[in-house]
């Protein structure tokens, strides 16, 4: 990767609806290199996907939860029933397998308290694997 890959990666970054001409314009090429290199991009696997992001508010999803999951044992096959059932789970939007006191660490999206309790009882809780589950409520995102 050079200087202009990396401006072209930081640009798709910051607006993922960009057409290859304003790529271009912003990085000092012409379209057909510029359209290249972000197809040699993806293929390399340095742009692995395109995504957007969402107003939470707009879709019924005011609550964000950080929900630390710690397992009973750690043993190959509870860790694997653990991410295989969490992976389904739709208001989960991110799971990291992290280390320190926890062994998971979930961001969950949920309309409000009524609807994380329920997540909770129903969902997260019948999963066998957990043995301990520590929440923490998001007041305001200042960074994505």
């Amino acid at each position: 990767m050079d200087n202009i890959d990396r401006a072209i990666v930081e640009i798709l970054s910051e607006n993922s609806k960009l057409g290859t001409k304003e790529i271009a314009v912003q990085v000092g090429l012409t379209i057909t290199p510029t359209y290249e290199r972000i197809k040699r991009l993806e293929k390399s696997g340095v742009i692995q996907r395109y995504t957007i992001e969402v107003n939470r508010a707009a879709i019924g999803r005011n609550l964000q939860v950080l929900c630390n999951v710690s397992l009973k044992e750690h043993n190959l096959g509870l860790i694997t029933h653990f991410e295989e059932q969490v992976v389904g789970l739709v208001e989960v939007i991110a799971c990291y397998h992290i280390a320190g006191n926890h062994d998971y660490s979930l961001l969950i999206q949920v309309s409000d308290m009524v609807e994380y309790e329920s997540f909770l009882r129903h969902k997260l809780a019948s999963i066998d694997s957990i043995g301990n589950v520590q929440s923490s409520f998001v007041m305001r995102q200042l960074k994505v």
